[in-house]
């Protein structure tokens, strides 16, 4: 728990100020609930004066402050010689007074206590997810994608909750324990003691169902992450959730998962509303113990009716801050339960390590090396010794097998990963030296899968070089014979095109991303099977397109279809992880190896030996 309140505190310690005031007005409830009490007695007292009740002048002399129980003394004394004087309304006043009080320290505390945890909360989320921006491409080949966003979004709101209602519940019930408690010694010292003996018996129920809550929180947080999980597969696969006519079995694994979750919160229900209970009944224990020694008093010991009604009264204000300091518990092994989930995505370091003194990197006009290169994913062998140099202006064409390392250069390249022995330079320069932020400046990247964003065909295009004019991103646009459909669409470069572009087709979505890169105009371009997924209509535009992006670049292209690149300056053929053929086209065929074969199973001719 310490752990947790420590990460938590520092997040709040920013807006300590608002955190103080909170407790501030806190204290001003707490006083407006104990000032309303002695109010009450006063109003009482004046009213409906009797034999044996405390007269303010023992109640003050030695727990009330002088000048307070001068005033109180003098107006007593005026009400006895006139009831109507101006001191009987004065006192009665007090209780409206005192209701004033303990209401503006409830408003203000609850308000500053919500405002921090709102704040507090916008700064947990914004940390974590530049932090997650921040960690390496391995970690999100392992994390789960509902998890992520159940943590962002549901664990988060439970800080909240924790900061908000729980904050305002310690700030302002704990003094008004204190103050009850303290008007309850000065009223009748020996009942209060009676009455309070069994209220240590209260801590059990809470530290033992706290436990039970913070398990169940957290449980039903695990299954939230599953069931977003559900959703995020669902409806992204749409398409093979009909084709296969697996609405019924996805629609089955929502509900079971969705069951767990209700089965969590009612779990969580049970054990934190069941101490509320326990507590009533222990005081009622205390209640009775007191009214079992009032009635064995003599009739000189016996308080009198103002007193004790004013005493029970007090006593049985006492239970609800107490209920309420055991539900802020639950409130905080609950934000215990999320505060694990999410501190320890903080913890998590990226394994791609930036430098302490990075270099700068100017790559064009240089050379790409891969000297030695081996990475593998866990125990498994991606690339091993991969010796590789791309000239300055090249277009270099991997090809291989699925699998056989292709796309795991790139990522080497790009720094999504370091090799495990090796060294990939640019220009010389080792990329470990250099900061990712001016590495990944220099090249550009158009991928199989192109991501869009649901946003403008503008703002989509200008993601490429943030900043840039609308003429840059229309000259872009042309450049990647993007230009004529984009002004076909309803409102041309404005028009908004949906989740992950979903409006286009394929071939338009391309265009987009090599318009984007043009517009990013770096020295590098990496293309991982750019046109695998197109028609031969829209790989027709889209390889005019590219053409004019590699013009002038270095350029490493991922291809299955050989089409695409018998014109590379280099054709380097991989499998199982090892360069095992590279030279132009006609060269590698000539030599009847690994190229010559793949060759001859895509153009229906099975290449001679």
């Amino acid at each position: 728990m310490a752990g947790f309140l420590r990460h938590l505190w520092s997040f709040v310690r920013p807006y300590r100020g608002r955190f103080w005031l909170g407790v501030f007005a806190g204290l001003l409830y707490a006083a407006g609930c104990g000032a309303l009490l002695l109010a009450v007695k006063l109003v009482f007292d004046a009213i409906f004066p009797s034999e044996g009740a405390k007269t303010i002048q023992q109640l003050g002399d030695s727990h009330l402050p002088p000048l307070l129980r001068d005033l109180l003394v003098d107006a007593f004394n005026n009400i006895r010689v006139d009831a109507k004087s101006p001191a009987m309304f004065a006192i009665i006043a007090t209780v409206p007074a005192a209701m004033v009080l303990r209401g503006l320290g409830a408003y203000l505390n609850l308000y500053t206590m919500c405002w921090l945890g709102a704040t507090v909360v916008h700064d947990l989320r914004v940390k974590i997810f530049a932090h997650l921006q921040r960690l390496s491409l391995d970690f999100f080949g392992s994390a789960r994608t509902g998890d992520l966003l159940s943590r962002l979004t549901n664990d988060t709101v439970a800080i909240q909750n924790t900061v908000a209602t729980g904050f305002s519940t310690i700030a302002k019930e704990p003094f008004a324990v204190v103050f009850l408690v303290g008007y309850l010694l000065i009223l009748q010292r020996r009942l209060t003691l009676v009455a309070l003996v069994v209220f240590p018996l209260v801590v059990l129920p809470v530290i033992i169902y706290g436990r039970k809550m913070r398990k169940a929180w957290k449980a039903a947080q695990v299954h939230t992450a599953e069931l977003s999980d559900v959703m995020q597969e669902t409806f992204t696969g749409s398409r093979v959730v009909k084709a296969y006519n697996l609405e019924g079995v996805v629609s089955d694994r929502f509900a079971a998962t969705s069951r767990k979750i209700t089965n969590q919160y009612m779990r969580y229900i049970r054990a934190s509303e069941l101490p509320g209970p326990v507590i009533e009944a222990t005081g009622s224990v205390g209640v009775a113990l007191m009214l079992a020694y009032v009635a064995r008093l003599t009739g000189g010991e016996m308080p009198s009716a103002g007193d004790f009604t004013s005493f029970v009264g007090a006593l049985f204000s006492l239970y609800q801050p107490i209920k309420n300091l055991s539900r802020f518990w639950g409130q905080l092994e609950q934000g215990r339960a999320a505060g694990e989930r999410l501190f320890s995505l903080l913890e998590i370091e990226p394994t791609v390590v930036e430098p302490a003194s990075p270099k700068s990197l100017d790559a064009s006009g240089t050379d790409i090396e891969f000297a030695g290169v081996t990475f593998g994913y866990g125990e498994k062998i991606a690339v091993q010794d991969v010796r590789l140099v791309a000239k300055a202006g090249q277009l270099v064409a991997l090809v291989g097998a699925s699998g056989s390392g292709k796309t795991t250069l790139t990522n080497l390249l790009l720094r999504f990963y370091d090799p495990q022995a090796g060294v990939v330079r640019i220009g010389g320069t080792d990329l470990r030296e250099v900061s990712t932020a001016d590495l990944r400046n220099q090249i550009a990247v158009v991928t199989q899968e192109t991501i869009l964003f649901n946003d403008s065909i503008r703002e989509n295009i200008r993601l490429g070089r943030p900043g840039a004019s609308d003429a840059e991103v229309e000259a872009a646009a042309r450049a990647a014979n993007a230009h004529e459909f984009v002004v076909a669409k309803e409102g041309g470069y404005d028009f908004v095109i949906g989740e992950r572009g979903n409006s286009l087709s394929g071939g338009q979505r391309q265009r987009l991303a090599i318009a984007r890169a043009i517009l990013k105009n770096a020295p590098i371009l990496v293309l991982d099977e750019a046109t695998s997924a197109l028609d031969t209509e829209s790989e027709r535009a889209v390889q005019t397109a590219l053409e004019t992006l590699m013009r002038g670049r270095t350029t490493l292209c991922i291809a299955h279809r050989l089409t695409t690149v018998q014109h590379a300056d280099l054709i380097v053929v991989m499998a199982d992880g090892r360069i095992v053929e590279q030279g132009r086209h006609a060269d590698l065929l000539a030599a009847n190896g690994t190229y010559a074969k793949l060759h001859g199973l895509q153009f229906g001719a099975v290449a001679t030996e």
